[in-house]
């Protein structure tokens, strides 16, 4: 018996690939099949089964290739509902793979159709269990993202959700592994551990939505306080889960292929979005104007989806030399199908050709402090609001990048900002999009908050630790 997990740290998602005795199953895989197709040839086993534990709303996953690719059985929870083949599994049944047999533990709450898989192993020993977005190392799935308008409020999928933990999983022995969907960073919970798996004891005695004397309606009180609004890209994705797409190597043919000065100019006239992946540092030294910032090098897909609102608008990409393919696969993988290619040459080729480029000014950490000694300073803290509630400069301002697209009115053309982030990067996408909207008034602080307070003495508020928060 082999499990292995495959973990996408842009997404924190976690994808599974189990097999015994020449069969195998893939749980939850994200959009690209190559990398499930190269393990089952390596191993020489048989894909089965996929299995889908809840359509996904944070990326768009691959069964329908590799479904075609392999003959392997689609299967999804009860209810649910898609525009292909699949098999409705019906709560406690089995499927064999190999000498395992894996049970399915209809666990609705976070989706209705959410599923739980339980692993027994050679001997029938219960081994481990998969548990998609029910249950999270340290958290478990937000049940607000399935409402239905009239019929289903996230109070009542809160109340699934507890049923399923107290009486489908935390029944369960304390010595099983618990593999979850997601990890630390993503959007689909909201206190989740920076470890990608646990022992379920462990989670029964230091999960806050697991403490045992808890009530239905505390819980239901718990685990709806404190969600963020989820990413608009969202109910999109879970829209292109339910459907058949276009496959991903057509997406990477058409995006990633390289565009002369003369196309790219006259795409961006035509619409497309200019695009530039580069590293956060290369973009302020100088980009093509109009041009925003999202990098390869950072959380790149889901600022892409929480940003470009427009999942189907036409992008034209300046990448690093050798990573065009890697990008248009990032932006695939959360339904950014409409990369219509590369500049050849990047900002060079731009530059070479006689076109001029746009540049951020910034500040280093101890000449923000100097300057903030002698003059009263506009300090834009663009971090999400939990982290500017833990901390930070006495007197800034908080505008949280992911909002930028519904507060860009409360910006000042007229006022110098000194803008920073966590570290850097989050900064210079959100400078990148008011230099595209005509702001430019501002000043990059370099490093960001890290930064700030490990180089100089400006006056903070009372740290709070933000899991108390």
């Amino acid at each position: 018996m082999k499990v292995e997990q495959i973990y996408t740290g842009c997404l924190a998602e976690a994808a599974y690939y189990v097999h015994s005795n020449g069969e195998a199953v893939i749980i939850d895989p994200l959009r690209e099949t190559a990398p499930y197709l190269e393990r089952a040839k390596n191993d020489n086993v048989q894909i089965k089964y996929i299995f889908l534990t809840h359509f996904h709303a944070d990326f768009v996953s691959g069964q329908v290739d590799l479904a075609k690719a392999t003959g392997a059985t689609i299967v999804f929870g009860p209810t649910a509902k898609a525009d292909y083949e699949f098999h409705e599994a019906k709560d406690g049944e089995v499927f064999k793979v190999g000498n395992l047999d894996l049970h399915w533990l209809h666990t609705p709450g976070h989706t209705l159709e959410s599923s739980t898989i339980l692993l027994k192993d050679e001997e029938g020993k219960d081994n481990c269990i998969f548990t998609g977005d029910t249950l999270f190392i340290g958290d478990v799935g937000r049940p607000d993202l399935a409402v239905k308008q009239g019929k289903l409020t996230a109070k009542d999928l809160a109340g699934l959700l507890f049923d399923s933990l107290r009486e489908k999983i935390m029944t369960l022995s304390d010595d099983i592994t618990v593999y979850p969907g997601h990890g630390a960073g993503s959007a689909c919970g909201k206190k989740m551990s920076k470890e990608t798996f646990d022992r379920l004891g462990n989670q029964k005695a230091n999960n806050y939505a697991l403490r045992a004397d808890m009530t239905k309606d505390e819980f239901i009180e718990e685990v709806l306080t404190g969600l963020s609004t989820p990413p608009q890209y969202f109910p999109k994705n879970v829209m292109m889960n339910k459907g058949v797409n276009n496959t991903i190597d057509s997406i990477i043919e058409s995006g990633a292929r390289y565009l002369d000065l003369d196309e790219f100019r006259s795409r961006a006239e035509d619409g497309a979005l200019m695009l530039d992946v580069r590293n956060q540092s290369d973009f302020v030294k100088g980009h093509i104007p109009g041009s925003i910032f999202i990098g390869l090098d950072g959380g790149f897909a889901p600022w892409v989806g929480a940003l470009i609102l427009d999942i189907k608008q036409e992008l034209i990409l300046i990448t690093p030399e050798g990573r065009e393919e890697e990008a248009v696969t990032r932006l695939s993988r959360i339904g950014y199908d409409n990369s219509n290619g590369v500049l050849k040459g990047g900002v060079k080729t731009w530059v070479e050709a006689g076109n001029s480029i746009d540049t951020i000014e910034t500040i280093a950490p101890k000449d923000f402090e100097k300057k903030a000694e002698v003059e009263k300073l506009e300090i834009m803290d663009v971090r999400k609001e939990n982290e500017y509630n833990s901390e930070h400069l006495l007197g800034a301002l908080n505008e949280p990048l992911d909002t930028i697209n519904s507060n860009m009115e409360k910006i000042d053309k007229d006022k110098t900002y000194y803008i920073h982030c966590a570290g850097g990067y989050r900064s210079v996408i959100f400078e990148s999009i008011l230099k595209s909207r005509g702001y430019h008034n501002f000043v990059d602080v370099l490093g960001g908050f890290g930064e700030i307070k490990e180089a100089t003495d400006m006056p903070m508020t009372a740290f709070v630790c933000p899991s108390t928060l």
